[in-house]
């Protein structure tokens, strides 16, 4: 199946969030790096350790950066690929937050060599997390 266009989804367990202590500190805004782990399930059924450097503000908004190396099976398909995050608000709501999720093109392995794409991440009222991924493989 050369060139398959796919769109997968499904949702995420958060396992561990482990914070550092911020790294730089000016007048309210803290860098800090974190260490998170997730479970995924639905159409990707595997594990995530990602690092992300965060940004908080003394006005509440955040932003993040990070890379998440997944390792799983998607549709059937079993490999690890890599994430690139880029996400934050402009005033801490979600009416103006942002969230890129990049597949980081050739990092794929396994039966998911080749994969690229992108996706998104949303956090619902009772605070579960879904996902969206839109991909290509082959």
């Amino acid at each position: 199946m050369s060139g398959m266009s796919a769109h997968a989804g499904g949702t995420f367990d958060i396992e561990a969030w482990e914070a550092d202590k911020p790294f730089d500190e000016r007048e309210g805004t803290k860098l800090t790096r974190v260490l998170v782990r997730k479970t995924f399930h639905g159409d990707l059924v595997g594990t995530s350790s990602a690092e992300l450097l965060t940004v908080e503000t003394a006005a509440g908004p955040a932003a993040y950066v990070g890379l998440e190396t997944v390792e799983g099976i998607l549709h059937g398909r079993e490999g690890t690929f890599v994430l690139q995050h880029s996400a934050g608000s402009e005033d801490g709501t979600e009416a103006t937050q942002w969230l890129r999720w990049i597949i980081v093109p050739n990092s794929g392995t396994g039966e998911l060599t080749g994969i690229r794409g992108n996706g998104t991440i949303s956090v619902a009222p009772d605070g579960g997390h879904s996902w969206a991924l839109d991909y290509t493989l082959g």
